[in-house]
């Protein structure tokens, strides 16, 4: 059971980049609000400041912002050295305006580290941490912006120097751990978001093979009708042509290989008629020795424990997710067994659980904390071979749309190796029940 490789979710990762309309929508946000604010001081309170620098300087944002949505797609989604440009013009913009009004002095100045916290979520870390710089820096020099704070006129406001230093310190500790817990929520979905990608796409997968046989079926039909009219039609010429000495050997090999032909199609059509219609059903047994086959030729020997009897186990519709989860289940632990797996099945009136054992090392503590996860890597900290990554986050998805419910820990037999139980309801397994 291989995992999916990182070319067929890379249109996944792609999709998170920022999407152009979004940041425009932000910027006319910042926009209005810088407007209406600067109009508010000046004309409504009646504080002096320099309103035509300040209208200046949110005039070209507003310019610029009407030309990448006039020159540009609303859909286009911004590579990261893009999205780090236009952060960097939003953060340039706004340490200008509160450089003319008061520096640090101005209550708005936390707003800095909004473009650093949106960076955080959608971008890679380098370029967060380039516009962090960024933001020291510009911060730094508001620390010493000649500019007072529009206050009431003939009189001024001057902030302790201690204030301003603590607003500093504020602004960038707020800033770090705003973006820190951001680029850690982002990163989890991101991983989650993929995860779900790649089960989705093995699912597909599985329900793809599984519907061979109905292809199969449907090719044996259509080809049925124009095979037989070539049959006919070569017993015709055989008939004419059978002791021409040019054509007669290649009509009855033309025959022959019509012939030959037909019975393939309807071979093909019985399987897909009646054994496919077997196939649609899997006994306790069956679904188990068909998970346990693939991996019984890797030098590890498998056993196979039936708890209950086989006239009396559940029979239940195949269900690619249910294959896919347990062979992956197995397919871990034979990869960690040091001689041999043990898969045990049981059969109650209520429930049907399978569980299986190996008798390696088991699962370390930090790691049986983590499982479910996605890309948990491996069983236990000095262990460098994997096998717990991907797959078992996709397997243990499956099984549980299945409605199947998982519980991992390690034997307390002799062996104490890794322990896989696997529990469904008896009606969810059973179709005899179900009906």
């Amino acid at each position: 059971m291989s995992e999916p490789g990182q070319s067929e979710i890379s249109d996944y990762r792609d999709s998170r980049r920022v999407r152009l309309q979004t940041l425009v929508r932000l910027r006319w946000l910042a926009v209005v609000g810088q407007s209406l604010t600067v109009y508010l001081v000046h004309v409504w309170i009646a504080f002096p400041l320099p309103y035509m620098v300040c209208g200046a300087m949110i005039g070209l944002l507003a310019f610029f912002n009407f030309y990448l949505s006039v020159r540009y797609p609303p859909t286009l989604r911004l590579a990261p050295q893009a999205t780090l440009a236009l952060l960097t013009i939003d953060l340039l913009e706004l340490a200008g305006v509160l450089f003319v009004t008061g520096g640090l002095s101005n209550p708005f100045a936390p707003l800095l580290c909004v473009p650093v916290i949106i960076s955080s979520s959608t971008q890679p870390i380098r370029y967060t941490l380039g516009l962090g710089l960024l933001l020291i820096l510009f911060v730094s020099i508001l620390t010493f912006s000649p500019y007072p704070l529009p206050w009431y006129p003939g009189s001024s406001y001057t902030m302790p120097t201690e204030l301003i230093v603590g607003i500093w310190l504020a602004i960038l500790t707020t800033t770090a751990f705003a973006a820190v817990y951001s680029y850690r929520v982002s990163l989890e979905a991101m991983q989650l978001s993929e995860a779900l990608a790649a089960t989705e796409l093995v699912l597909q997968r599985e329900n793809h093979l599984t519907q061979l046989d109905g292809l199969a079926a449907a090719a044996a039909h259509e080809l049925g009708t124009p095979l037989a009219t070539i049959s006919l039609v070569a017993k015709e010429m055989e008939r004419e042509l059978g002791t021409d000495e040019r054509y007669g050997e290649d009509v009855q090999l033309l025959r022959s290989q019509a012939e030959r032909c037909r019975d393939i199609l309807r071979r093909l059509t019985t399987l897909s008629s009646e054994e496919a219609e077997a196939m649609k059903l899997l006994p306790l047994s069956s679904l188990i020795e068909e998970v346990t086959a693939p991996h019984r030729d890797f030098g590890i020997r498998i056993i196979v424990i039936e708890k209950t009897p086989r006239e009396s186990e559940p029979v239940g519709a195949r269900n690619a997710g249910i294959i896919y989860g347990l062979g992956n289940l197995v397919e871990n632990a034979v990869d960690y067994a040091r001689n041999h797996v043990v898969v045990t099945t049981e059969a109650r009136n209520d429930k049907v659980i399978v569980t299986i054992e190996d008798d390696g090392e088991g699962y370390s503590p930090d790691i049986l904390q983590r499982i479910g996860e996605p890309y948990v890597t491996s069983r236990s900290r000095d262990d460098n071979a994997g096998g717990l990554g991907l797959g078992l986050f996709i397997a243990k998805t499956l099984l549980e749309r299945s409605g199947a419910r998982l519980s991992f820990g390690n034997s307390s037999g002799e062996t104490g190796g890794a322990r896989v139980s696997v529990e469904w309801s008896r009606h969810r397994m059973d179709v005899s029940r179900a009906k």
